[in-house]
């Protein structure tokens, strides 16, 4: 099934009026729903994907594009964009069409995960270059789990509670707390820097990083230090932090409020080793 997107450069056409109407009532409706703003994202331009397939919402066409998501996207996707049309269908109130979500086989090990020894030596790296706002940016990924869109709210006032609250969708908040010692280690560097307030992570004209441009700085490192770029990436800091926490003896429920989890149950996969230390753990028993 090879059905052409109408688009441009890899961009959806815009809406005709009416459609964007439409969208803009849809969204307003997300908004109500407490959504977090990437996801009213995601959401809108699934729908605005489907409508450039497929000019009429029926049973027949809604197979057919979730037929067409399975071709070309990857199984988390795929759900993603579903939720974004049985969202959408909730909304124009039309029962009976929701689209059931596709299974996908649960791993039993952890991927893409920097380990420990690749994350000292990471920081040993950027010390020795002098890059200290990539090394506390690293250093607070891995050492609170906060989310690379998280990490870029942290304020010098933070640093002095050791602590900071974050709300997310629906107006739920945490709390990440910061460790003393790196509370300790911050604030000389601010106070070398003199920024006694404000955002910590600023860039060289003086605004806060985005979360993109640490991305792609992280993997301008990692080819930098020889370093695998699949492994150094904002959230593989945040695994690293949760699966530090277990190993040294933390409280899953809590790690999971710490993380912002929803479920325990999403918690719970950091229980399990990654592929390679499972290839090791068989490599030392299995001798015969």
């Amino acid at each position: 099934m090879n059905i052409p997107l109408n688009q441009s450069s890899g961009l959806l056409p815009p809406e005709t009026p009416a459609e964007a109407d439409d969208l803009s009532e849809f969204q307003f409706y997300l908004v109500r729903k407490n959504m977090a703003d990437n996801t009213i994202r995601v959401y809108l331009y699934a729908i605005r994907q489907f409508f450039c397939l497929f000019s009429v919402l029926s049973p027949s066409n809604l197979q057919l594009y979730k037929l067409y998501l399975l071709e070309h996207y990857r199984a988390q996707t795929v759900n993603l964009r579903i939720r974004a049309v049985n969202c959408y269908l909730e909304f124009k109130e039309i029962s009976g069409c929701r689209l059931p979500m596709v299974k996908s086989q649960q791993k039993n090990y952890l991927e893409r995960i920097i380990s420990k020894a690749d994350y000292e030596y990471l920081k040993a790296c950027l010390i020795r270059d002098g890059n200290l706002l990539y090394y506390f940016a690293v250093r607070y990924m891995a050492a609170t789990g906060v989310r690379v869109s998280e990490l870029v709210q942290i304020e010098t006032g933070d640093i002095c509670r050791g602590y900071k609250d974050l709300f997310s969708k629906g107006n739920k908040s945490r709390r990440i707390y910061i460790p003393s010692c790196l509370c300790r280690d911050t604030l000389r560097w601010i106070n070398r820097e003199c920024r006694p307030e404000g955002p910590v992570f600023l860039n060289r004209y003086g605004r806060p990083l985005s979360p993109s441009g640490i991305r792609r700085q992280l993997k301008n490192f990692a080819c930098r230090y020889g370093m695998d770029p699949e492994v150094v990436y904002p959230h593989s800091f945040r695994h690293r932090f949760a699966k530090s926490f277990i190993e040294h003896g933390g409280d899953l429920p809590f790690l999971s409020d710490l993380l912002g989890h929803e479920s325990i149950e999403t918690t719970r996969i950091y229980l399990r080793r990654s592929s390679s230390e499972q290839a090791r753990l068989v490599n030392e028993i299995v001798d015969w």
